[in-house]
Protein backbone atom coordinates (compact mmCIF):
# COMPACT_ATOMS: atom_id res chain seq x y z
CA UNK A 1 0.00 0.00 0.00
CA UNK A 2 1.30 3.12 -0.76
CA UNK A 3 -0.25 5.08 2.28
CA UNK A 4 1.08 4.26 5.47
CA UNK A 5 -2.09 5.33 7.41
CA UNK A 6 -5.32 3.75 7.75
CA UNK A 7 -7.13 2.23 4.58
CA UNK A 8 -9.81 3.62 2.51
CA UNK A 9 -12.51 1.15 4.92
CA UNK A 10 -10.55 2.03 8.28
CA UNK A 11 -11.49 5.44 7.64
CA UNK A 12 -14.79 5.32 6.33
CA UNK A 13 -15.96 3.08 9.43
CA UNK A 14 -14.81 5.62 11.71
CA UNK A 15 -15.28 8.93 9.49
CA UNK A 16 -15.85 10.57 5.97
CA UNK A 17 -13.41 10.66 3.33
CA UNK A 18 -12.89 13.75 1.00
CA UNK A 19 -11.84 13.26 -2.55
CA UNK A 20 -11.49 15.62 -5.21
CA UNK A 21 -11.38 14.55 -8.34
CA UNK A 22 -12.01 16.25 -12.08
CA UNK A 23 -8.60 16.81 -12.66
CA UNK A 24 -8.86 16.97 -16.37
CA UNK A 25 -10.96 19.86 -16.52
CA UNK A 26 -8.57 22.12 -14.64
CA UNK A 27 -5.96 20.73 -16.49
CA UNK A 28 -7.47 22.20 -19.55
CA UNK A 29 -8.42 25.65 -18.17
CA UNK A 30 -4.46 25.49 -16.80
CA UNK A 31 -3.50 24.91 -20.83
CA UNK A 32 -2.37 21.62 -20.10
CA UNK A 33 -4.17 19.14 -21.90
CA UNK A 34 -7.13 19.07 -25.10
CA UNK A 35 -10.77 19.95 -24.95
CA UNK A 36 -12.52 17.18 -26.76
CA UNK A 37 -10.50 14.31 -26.47
CA UNK A 38 -9.85 14.86 -22.78
CA UNK A 39 -7.38 12.27 -22.85
CA UNK A 40 -3.90 12.92 -19.94
CA UNK A 41 -1.11 13.51 -22.29
CA UNK A 42 0.10 16.07 -19.44
CA UNK A 43 1.13 12.75 -17.72
CA UNK A 44 3.67 12.12 -19.87
CA UNK A 45 4.31 15.30 -21.41
CA UNK A 46 3.80 17.74 -18.48
CA UNK A 47 4.17 15.67 -14.93
CA UNK A 48 5.03 18.55 -12.72
CA UNK A 49 1.66 19.99 -13.44
CA UNK A 50 -0.46 17.01 -12.85
CA UNK A 51 2.05 16.70 -9.44
CA UNK A 52 1.19 20.45 -8.89
CA UNK A 53 -2.64 19.87 -8.73
CA UNK A 54 -2.73 16.65 -6.97
CA UNK A 55 -0.59 18.96 -3.97
CA UNK A 56 -3.05 21.74 -4.03
CA UNK A 57 -6.09 19.21 -3.99
CA UNK A 58 -4.20 17.89 -0.83
CA UNK A 59 -3.81 20.95 0.99
CA UNK A 60 -7.27 21.95 0.59
CA UNK A 61 -7.75 18.36 2.66
CA UNK A 62 -8.45 15.80 0.05
CA UNK A 63 -7.35 12.77 1.45
CA UNK A 64 -7.32 10.72 -1.66
CA UNK A 65 -4.94 11.24 -5.04
CA UNK A 66 -6.17 9.67 -7.61
CA UNK A 67 -4.05 9.01 -10.83
CA UNK A 68 -4.61 10.80 -13.42
CA UNK A 69 -5.99 7.47 -15.90
CA UNK A 70 -9.87 9.43 -16.08
CA UNK A 71 -9.52 8.61 -20.26
CA UNK A 72 -6.57 7.16 -20.66
CA UNK A 73 -7.79 3.74 -21.19
CA UNK A 74 -6.54 1.83 -24.58
CA UNK A 75 -9.64 3.42 -26.72
CA UNK A 76 -9.17 6.52 -26.03
CA UNK A 77 -5.74 6.51 -26.67
CA UNK A 78 -6.30 4.37 -29.95
CA UNK A 79 -8.99 7.18 -31.23
CA UNK A 80 -5.77 9.76 -30.87
CA UNK A 81 -3.43 7.99 -32.58
CA UNK A 82 -1.22 7.30 -29.48
CA UNK A 83 -1.87 3.66 -28.38
CA UNK A 84 1.80 3.14 -28.04
CA UNK A 85 2.09 5.15 -24.66
CA UNK A 86 -0.87 3.26 -23.15
CA UNK A 87 1.20 1.96 -20.56
CA UNK A 88 3.63 4.30 -19.87
CA UNK A 89 1.08 6.71 -19.16
CA UNK A 90 -1.09 4.84 -16.80
CA UNK A 91 2.16 3.82 -14.63
CA UNK A 92 3.34 7.25 -14.58
CA UNK A 93 0.19 8.11 -13.30
CA UNK A 94 0.08 6.09 -10.91
CA UNK A 95 4.18 7.18 -9.79
CA UNK A 96 3.31 10.94 -9.99
CA UNK A 97 0.44 10.24 -7.78
CA UNK A 98 2.23 8.41 -5.27
CA UNK A 99 4.98 10.78 -4.98
CA UNK A 100 2.26 13.40 -3.92
CA UNK A 101 0.67 11.62 -1.60
CA UNK A 102 3.97 10.87 0.41
CA UNK A 103 3.95 14.66 2.02
CA UNK A 104 0.43 14.03 3.04
CA UNK A 105 -1.53 11.22 4.64
CA UNK A 106 -3.26 10.37 1.70
CA UNK A 107 -4.58 7.23 -0.32
CA UNK A 108 -3.59 6.57 -3.93
CA UNK A 109 -6.48 5.48 -6.02
CA UNK A 110 -6.11 3.82 -9.73
CA UNK A 111 -8.72 5.30 -12.22
CA UNK A 112 -11.30 3.44 -14.24
CA UNK A 113 -13.35 5.32 -16.66
CA UNK A 114 -16.48 4.75 -18.83
CA UNK A 115 -14.73 3.87 -22.08
CA UNK A 116 -17.83 4.64 -24.61
CA UNK A 117 -17.06 1.23 -25.75
CA UNK A 118 -19.70 -1.07 -23.85
CA UNK A 119 -22.33 -1.86 -25.81
CA UNK A 120 -24.54 -4.52 -24.14
CA UNK A 121 -26.35 -5.31 -27.96
CA UNK A 122 -23.01 -6.04 -29.30
CA UNK A 123 -21.74 -9.93 -28.76
CA UNK A 124 -17.82 -9.27 -27.93
CA UNK A 125 -18.26 -5.61 -26.02
CA UNK A 126 -18.19 -7.23 -22.67
CA UNK A 127 -15.13 -8.62 -23.22
CA UNK A 128 -13.54 -5.98 -25.07
CA UNK A 129 -14.60 -3.44 -22.23
CA UNK A 130 -13.25 -6.20 -19.41
CA UNK A 131 -9.64 -6.17 -21.47
CA UNK A 132 -9.72 -2.46 -21.07
CA UNK A 133 -10.11 -2.76 -17.32
CA UNK A 134 -7.99 -5.63 -16.57
CA UNK A 135 -5.14 -3.51 -17.82
CA UNK A 136 -5.46 -0.96 -16.02
CA UNK A 137 -6.16 -2.62 -12.60
CA UNK A 138 -3.05 -4.91 -13.21
CA UNK A 139 -0.88 -1.20 -13.52
CA UNK A 140 -2.73 0.02 -10.33
CA UNK A 141 -1.69 -3.17 -8.39
CA UNK A 142 1.57 -3.15 -9.63
CA UNK A 143 2.15 0.25 -8.50
CA UNK A 144 0.42 -0.28 -5.07
CA UNK A 145 -2.39 1.69 -5.44
CA UNK A 146 -4.68 1.79 -1.79
CA UNK A 147 -7.79 0.92 -3.90
CA UNK A 148 -9.19 1.63 -7.47
CA UNK A 149 -12.25 4.40 -8.58
CA UNK A 150 -14.36 3.32 -11.32
CA UNK A 151 -16.55 6.28 -12.19
CA UNK A 152 -19.21 7.83 -14.34
CA UNK A 153 -20.59 5.23 -15.75
CA UNK A 154 -24.65 5.20 -17.19
CA UNK A 155 -24.62 1.53 -17.64
CA UNK A 156 -25.31 -1.09 -14.53
CA UNK A 157 -23.38 -3.36 -16.79
CA UNK A 158 -20.00 -1.41 -17.13
CA UNK A 159 -20.11 -1.19 -13.44
CA UNK A 160 -20.40 -4.74 -13.02
CA UNK A 161 -17.11 -5.05 -15.24
CA UNK A 162 -15.18 -3.09 -13.52
CA UNK A 163 -16.14 -3.94 -10.30
CA UNK A 164 -15.21 -7.95 -11.53
CA UNK A 165 -12.18 -6.52 -12.73
CA UNK A 166 -10.74 -4.58 -9.66
CA UNK A 167 -12.10 -7.60 -7.29
CA UNK A 168 -9.95 -9.74 -9.31
CA UNK A 169 -7.02 -7.58 -8.97
CA UNK A 170 -7.48 -7.79 -5.20
CA UNK A 171 -8.38 -4.19 -4.34
CA UNK A 172 -11.25 -2.37 -2.39
CA UNK A 173 -13.36 -0.71 -5.18
CA UNK A 174 -15.29 2.31 -5.31
CA UNK A 175 -17.91 2.03 -8.63
CA UNK A 176 -19.97 5.42 -9.22
CA UNK A 177 -22.48 6.15 -11.77
CA UNK A 178 -23.28 9.45 -14.07
CA UNK A 179 -27.20 10.32 -13.73
CA UNK A 180 -27.68 12.02 -17.19
CA UNK A 181 -31.14 10.97 -16.48
CA UNK A 182 -33.28 9.13 -13.80
CA UNK A 183 -32.60 5.43 -14.80
CA UNK A 184 -29.02 3.73 -16.29
CA UNK A 185 -28.74 3.08 -19.75
CA UNK A 186 -29.95 -0.56 -19.62
CA UNK A 187 -32.99 -0.24 -17.30
CA UNK A 188 -32.42 0.52 -13.67
CA UNK A 189 -32.96 3.08 -11.14
CA UNK A 190 -29.70 4.29 -9.57
CA UNK A 191 -30.96 2.82 -5.81
CA UNK A 192 -31.12 -0.41 -8.02
CA UNK A 193 -28.03 -0.29 -9.72
CA UNK A 194 -26.03 0.75 -6.69
CA UNK A 195 -28.07 -2.18 -4.37
CA UNK A 196 -26.98 -4.54 -7.28
CA UNK A 197 -23.07 -3.46 -7.47
CA UNK A 198 -23.29 -3.14 -3.47
CA UNK A 199 -24.30 -6.80 -3.24
CA UNK A 200 -22.16 -8.22 -5.78
CA UNK A 201 -18.95 -6.59 -4.11
CA UNK A 202 -18.47 -3.24 -4.35
CA UNK A 203 -17.04 -1.40 -1.02
CA UNK A 204 -18.32 2.19 -2.06
CA UNK A 205 -21.32 2.76 -4.74
CA UNK A 206 -22.60 6.42 -5.79
CA UNK A 207 -22.51 9.00 -8.08
CA UNK A 208 -20.01 11.15 -9.45
CA UNK A 209 -20.16 13.72 -12.22
CA UNK A 210 -22.91 14.80 -14.06
CA UNK A 211 -25.32 16.31 -12.04
CA UNK A 212 -24.73 19.36 -9.85
CA UNK A 213 -25.37 19.26 -6.02
CA UNK A 214 -29.49 20.14 -6.53
CA UNK A 215 -30.36 17.32 -9.10
CA UNK A 216 -27.67 15.16 -7.29
CA UNK A 217 -29.34 15.07 -3.86
CA UNK A 218 -32.68 13.30 -4.60
CA UNK A 219 -30.66 10.27 -6.27
CA UNK A 220 -28.64 10.41 -3.04
CA UNK A 221 -31.41 10.11 -0.64
CA UNK A 222 -33.09 7.11 -2.68
CA UNK A 223 -29.56 5.32 -2.78
CA UNK A 224 -29.07 5.81 0.86
CA UNK A 225 -32.80 4.60 1.96
CA UNK A 226 -32.46 1.45 -0.62
CA UNK A 227 -28.07 0.29 0.23
CA UNK A 228 -26.51 0.15 4.00
CA UNK A 229 -23.17 0.68 2.99
CA UNK A 230 -20.86 3.04 2.32
CA UNK A 231 -22.14 6.13 -0.62
CA UNK A 232 -20.11 8.32 -2.34
CA UNK A 233 -21.43 11.46 -3.62
CA UNK A 234 -19.01 13.60 -5.68
CA UNK A 235 -21.19 16.44 -7.70
CA UNK A 236 -19.78 19.09 -10.42
CA UNK A 237 -19.80 22.08 -8.97
CA UNK A 238 -22.21 23.91 -11.36
CA UNK A 239 -25.81 25.72 -10.76
CA UNK A 240 -28.02 22.45 -12.44
CA UNK A 241 -31.81 22.58 -12.36
CA UNK A 242 -35.13 19.98 -13.19
CA UNK A 243 -35.37 21.79 -16.30
CA UNK A 244 -31.27 21.50 -17.50
CA UNK A 245 -30.22 18.55 -14.67
CA UNK A 246 -26.81 17.88 -15.84
CA UNK A 247 -24.42 19.91 -16.72
CA UNK A 248 -24.09 18.32 -19.83
CA UNK A 249 -27.27 20.07 -21.00
CA UNK A 250 -26.98 23.57 -19.54
CA UNK A 251 -27.27 26.30 -22.03
CA UNK A 252 -27.81 29.75 -22.20
CA UNK A 253 -30.32 31.68 -24.70
CA UNK A 254 -27.90 33.81 -26.09
CA UNK A 255 -24.97 31.56 -26.68
CA UNK A 256 -26.01 28.12 -26.86
CA UNK A 257 -24.96 24.64 -25.20
CA UNK A 258 -22.17 25.78 -22.59
CA UNK A 259 -20.67 21.89 -21.87
CA UNK A 260 -17.83 21.87 -22.03
CA UNK A 261 -15.34 24.64 -22.53
CA UNK A 262 -18.19 27.63 -21.74
CA UNK A 263 -19.50 26.26 -18.37
CA UNK A 264 -18.10 29.55 -15.96
CA UNK A 265 -21.88 31.23 -16.24
CA UNK A 266 -23.01 28.50 -13.79
CA UNK A 267 -19.89 27.95 -11.62
CA UNK A 268 -21.14 26.97 -7.87
CA UNK A 269 -19.28 29.24 -5.20
CA UNK A 270 -17.14 27.41 -2.72
CA UNK A 271 -19.91 28.49 0.05
CA UNK A 272 -22.26 26.22 -2.28
CA UNK A 273 -19.99 22.89 -1.67
CA UNK A 274 -19.63 23.67 1.65
CA UNK A 275 -23.34 23.39 1.99
CA UNK A 276 -23.64 20.07 -0.25
CA UNK A 277 -21.00 18.63 1.96
CA UNK A 278 -22.73 19.06 5.16
CA UNK A 279 -26.02 18.19 3.80
CA UNK A 280 -24.97 15.01 2.49
CA UNK A 281 -22.89 14.15 5.76
CA UNK A 282 -26.02 14.74 7.56
CA UNK A 283 -27.82 12.17 5.05
CA UNK A 284 -25.36 9.34 5.91
CA UNK A 285 -22.83 9.64 2.65
CA UNK A 286 -19.56 9.11 4.05
CA UNK A 287 -17.36 9.57 0.78
CA UNK A 288 -17.93 12.76 -0.07
CA UNK A 289 -16.58 14.68 -2.90
CA UNK A 290 -16.14 17.07 -6.05
CA UNK A 291 -16.08 16.44 -9.94
CA UNK A 292 -15.34 18.03 -13.20
CA UNK A 293 -14.66 21.86 -12.45
CA UNK A 294 -13.37 21.51 -9.03
CA UNK A 295 -10.53 23.75 -7.81
CA UNK A 296 -8.59 23.66 -4.80
CA UNK A 297 -10.90 26.34 -2.83
CA UNK A 298 -13.99 24.68 -3.28
CA UNK A 299 -12.15 21.37 -1.61
CA UNK A 300 -10.78 23.79 0.91
CA UNK A 301 -14.43 25.18 1.80
CA UNK A 302 -15.78 21.08 2.22
CA UNK A 303 -13.49 20.26 4.30
CA UNK A 304 -13.80 23.20 6.78
CA UNK A 305 -17.56 22.99 6.72
CA UNK A 306 -16.79 19.59 7.52
CA UNK A 307 -14.94 20.38 10.71
CA UNK A 308 -11.32 20.11 9.48
CA UNK A 309 -7.89 22.39 9.19
CA UNK A 310 -6.18 21.79 6.03
CA UNK A 311 -2.71 22.93 4.92
CA UNK A 312 -4.33 25.66 3.46
CA UNK A 313 -6.79 26.52 5.74
CA UNK A 314 -3.73 29.40 6.46
CA UNK A 315 -5.07 31.70 3.97
CA UNK A 316 -8.64 30.84 4.48
CA UNK A 317 -10.65 34.20 3.94
CA UNK A 318 -10.80 36.50 6.59
CA UNK A 319 -13.18 39.66 5.46
CA UNK A 320 -12.93 41.37 8.85
CA UNK A 321 -9.27 42.60 7.73
CA UNK A 322 -10.81 44.02 4.37
CA UNK A 323 -10.91 47.46 3.92
CA UNK A 324 -14.37 47.51 2.81
CA UNK A 325 -16.15 45.09 4.87
CA UNK A 326 -13.56 45.21 7.86
CA UNK A 327 -14.46 47.12 11.16
CA UNK A 328 -15.81 51.02 11.21
CA UNK A 329 -12.76 52.51 11.75
CA UNK A 330 -11.14 50.81 8.92
CA UNK A 331 -14.20 51.39 6.15
CA UNK A 332 -14.62 55.56 7.66
CA UNK A 333 -10.76 55.70 6.96
CA UNK A 334 -9.76 54.17 3.50
CA UNK A 335 -13.33 53.63 1.96
CA UNK A 336 -15.37 56.86 2.15
CA UNK A 337 -13.45 58.87 -0.48
CA UNK A 338 -14.45 55.78 -2.73
CA UNK A 339 -17.90 54.85 -1.89
CA UNK A 340 -19.39 57.42 -0.02
CA UNK A 341 -20.99 56.82 3.21
CA UNK A 342 -21.05 53.52 4.12
CA UNK A 343 -24.33 51.68 5.43
CA UNK A 344 -24.23 51.04 8.81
Amino acid sequence: MNSPGRTLLERLKSDIVLVAEGYVFELERRGYLKAGPFVPEVVLEHPDAVKQLHKEFLRAGSEVVVACTYYGHRAKLKAIGQEDRLERLNISALKIAAEAAADFDALVAGNLSNTWEYDPEVSNSASAVRAIFDEQVGWAVQENADFVIAETFGHLGEGRLALQSIKAGGLPAVITFSPATGASCDGYEWEDACKILQDEGADVVGLNCGNGPATMLPYLEKIRQKTDGHIAGLPVPYRTTEEQPCFQKLSLPEAGTSFPISLEPFLLTRYDMADFATTVRDLGINYIGICCGAGPHHVRAMAEALGRTTRASKYSPDMSLHPIFGDKDTRQKHVECLLGPVNE
